[in-house]
């Protein structure tokens, strides 16, 4: 499989030029985007400007070390003077005035930004279909989604509309879209990848991470992303590993953990099948399977939707019409009030001026009303509910039987790992529970949509890495991945066995 590393030693060797790469980028985006729908902003001559700019730089062997690759962001991470909008009326109207840490550093070493993707309402679900721009459609099969809420970062990597994407990950957005649409997802260590310009939805659980045809070019991804960053309080001072190098020359032994809880009830037959198959070759392959159990893990969806939604709650409360955000017509407030007050006025014609008055202050005042209105007209169902749920736990008389008894749920979680990890080097399980979903089938059910996370959520409770590889195609024609989850800061060992799966024939 050709990777970024040979596309670099053609660049460099003068047996191509980014120009026409652009060009065919440019071409496969005006052919297929617009029944995918998973770029929301392209600009074609600006592509191109760079292109040839880079494409110097090149030549006179000035280049970064990602020069000539392509890359998708996001339209949740800040792109200077590029809209930021969330997939969300309420920022469609938002330019950014700098560059996330992430794009800052990809910049620096010429990576070439061929557009901004789409995603779930402000990172809010698991199929891309709550966006204010429609929805993403599966390259694989448009009748299907591509999984969310990074589908589009998914879909433009999968359809070949880029080299890479960047995606962020709070439950397992990056690694369910990545096995729906076959290619490689990958979350990060939280705190390896610094979150400055990411537009927050839950701070304790949002990760950026790329998306890649392959896991070389994703370990080249993660190799430039990662570090500690001064603008980001949160980000860790870990050592970055050579990723690129841990998955070339990979010859070590590998430990792989098996736990019995991921692979029971509510699993699809063939998808079980494809990824047992992928596991009994693995033990060709100096490969180790050891049984573990991880008895929290039942309750990951349960804790992880009172403990994400609370902090959702609290992150979008800036969303008013004042301070940020889409803001509702003033003049129809207004006229809507006095409209309001006119009718109580009649209703209590022959009342004192004392109950009239107590009618009249029981009406918003021209400011509570504009938040009122500025976040419905703003916000998409799926984040009212969120947010209703979120500032529900938060609430006097719940915050303790349900936000605080969460957070312990989560501390036994993160132990499971631990206590797992002290014994074998990863722990193995399907990505998700079926392959992707047809348009529309789940929107009525999202008790339904958020199980589709039933395997990735995990990881992002306990803070550690994991990565989704495709390992097989079902019976139905769509992708089907395989999910590595690592210790803490051990993405090396993630990306090796994801390197072996896709090593072998099967896949």
């Amino acid at each position: 499989m050709k990777n970024l590393l040979s596309v670099q030693e053609q660049l460099s060797s003068g047996k191509a030029n980014l120009k026409d790469l652009s060009e065919k980028y440019i071409e496969k985006i005006h052919s297929l985007n617009p029944e995918i729908n998973a770029f929301v902003h392209f600009n074609e001559e600006e592509v191109r400007s760079n292109a040839a700019r880079i494409q110097q730089k090149i030549e006179t062997g000035t280049a970064g070390e990602l020069a000539g690759v392509f890359v998708g962001v996001k339209d949740v991470i800040c792109e200077r003077d590029k809209k930021v909008t969330c997939a969300s009326k309420m920022l469609h109207n938002f330019t950014s005035v700098y560059d996330a840490t992430v794009i800052r550093k990809l910049r620096d070493q010429d990576a070439l930004f061929i557009g901004r993707t789409n995603l779930d309402e402000f990172a809010m679900g698991s199929s891309t279909e709550n966006s204010y721009f429609g929805p993403s459609k599966n390259p694989a099969n448009t009748d299907y989604v591509t999984g969310g809420s990074s589908g589009g970062s998914a879909a433009v990597v999968a359809a070949d509309m880029c080299d890479v994407s960047l995606g962020s990950d709070t439950g397992g957005s990056i690694r369910q879209p990545a096995s729906y649409s076959g290619v490689v997802g990958l979350k990060p260590t939280y705190s390896r990848v610094s979150r400055y310009g990411l537009v927050a939805y839950a701070s304790s659980f949002d990760c950026i991470g790329p998306f890649a045809k392959n896991v070389t070019d994703a370990a080249l991804m993660l190799k430039h992303i990662s570090g500690k960053d001064e603008m980001d309080n949160s980000s860790a001072n870990v050592k970055v590993d050579d990723y690129v190098a841990a998955v070339q020359k990979d010859e070590g032994k590998l430990r792989v953990g098996v736990p019995k809880e991921y692979f029971g009830d509510g699993l699809d037959d063939e998808v079980r099948s494809i990824v047992e198959d992928q596991l009994k070759a693995l033990e060709k392959q100096n490969v180790e399977l050891v049984p573990v159990t991880l008895p929290h893990m039942k309750y990951g969806i349960a804790t992880y939707y009172i403990l994400a939604t609370a902090e959702a709650s609290s992150n979008l409360a800036r969303y008013d019409g004042v301070r940020y955000g889409h803001r509702a017509d003033m003049n129809k407030i207004e006229e809507e009030l006095g409209s309001e007050r006119q009718a109580l006025k009649q209703e209590l014609k022959g009342a004192s001026a004392a109950e009239v008055e107590e009618a009249m202050s029981s009406l918003d005042s021209p400011l509570i009303r504009l938040y009122k209105k500025s976040r419905t007209e703003g916000f998409g169902t799926e984040v009212k509910r969120r947010i209703l749920l979120g500032t529900y736990v938060l609430s006097a008389g719940y915050y303790d039987a349900y936000y605080a008894k969460a957070q312990k749920v989560r501390r036994l979680i993160k132990q499971d790992f631990i206590d797992a990890f002290s014994d074998v080097d990863v722990i193995v399980s399907p990505t998700a529970p079926t392959t992707a979903f047809k348009l529309g089938e789940n929107l009525d059910n999202p008790l339904q949509m958020y199980l589709n996370d039933v395997y990735t959520i995990s990881a992002n409770l306990a803070g550690i890495c994991a990565v989704s590889v495709p390992a097989g195609t079902h019976s139905n024609g769509l992708p089907v991945g395989i999910q590595f989850m690592g210790n803490t800061f051990r993405e090396t060992d993630i990306l090796r066995a994801a390197k072996r799966i896709e090593s072998n024939s099967l896949a």
